[in-house]
């Protein structure tokens, strides 16, 4: 990894880190988030995907307005720092808990590798 690459990376993971911590306190069933990232192309290969306890609740929140306050809150903590997001809704994704829990045993590793 390139030394603009740290750079890029230390900046993502404070901005996602604050995004989680509102999230935690404004959207129910939320747990966590992660990212991947090619630097090669770089921003278009960000993805951003936000985890949830259960199925129910992020069906819950995509069919809320906090689907829309949580697109929001990254594209513009990012945008902040200079990380644009040029298509939100593709670069975000979901998941769940209980979803990696049913088909890989908790192992996120090999959830996200597949």
């Amino acid at each position: 990894m390139k030394k603009s690459d740290k750079k890029i990376e230390n900046t993502l993971r404070e901005s996602l880190t604050d995004v989680c911590s509102q999230l935690l306190d404004n959207v129910a069933g939320f747990k966590w988030l992660t990212h991947f990232v090619n630097y090669s192309d770089f921003p278009g290969s960000l993805s951003i995907i936000c985890i949830f306890e259960s199925r129910a609740e992020l069906s819950n929140m995509l069919d809320s307005d906090k689907h829309d306050y949580l697109l929001a809150l990254i594209k513009n903590e990012l945008k902040a720092v200079g990380i644009p997001l040029h298509n939100v809704h593709k670069q975000v994704s979901f998941d769940t808990e209980e979803a990696c829990n049913e088909q890989h045993d908790g192992k996120w590793n090999r959830r996200f590798s597949e």
